[in-house]
């Protein structure tokens, strides 16, 4: 069973930075790919980037701004956001699936209560 934490939202202007951390408790959480979805009033949940063992992942709206990595020591994943849009707006989750990197949200197991990240025009 793992458990996931998000923290590091907030307000930012554009063109600012964020960076999010998932905080995970449970044993062997190197074993699991981490996702980062968010979701924005009135629509669905995206797939951002995920992560397996290092490099990562990503949407094209957010290739080339963001970047993800790990630290499985700290059994934590970090989202790195630059150069932030009002469309970057949204209810961002992590979520961890014991298996490889997949962008389908139905396929991760644990997910975290979500984080807000709000970027201002």
């Amino acid at each position: 069973q793992v458990q996931l934490v998000e923290s590091g939202g907030g307000l930012v202007q554009a063109g600012g930075s964020l960076r999010l951390s998932c905080a995970a408790s449970g044993p062997s959480f190197s074993r699991y790919a981490v996702g980062w979805f968010r979701q924005a009033p009135g629509k669905e949940r995206d797939f951002v980037a995920a992560i397996m063992w290092s490099g990562g992942y990503f949407a094209d709206s957010v290739k080339g701004r963001f970047t993800i990595s790990r630290d499985n020591a700290k059994k934590t994943v970090y989202l790195q956001m630059n150069t932030l849009k009002p469309e970057d707006t949204a209810v961002y989750y992590c979520a961890a699936r014991n298996g490889g990197i997949r962008e389908i949200q139905d396929e991760y197991n644990y997910w975290g209560q979500g984080t807000q990240v709000t970027v201002s025009s």
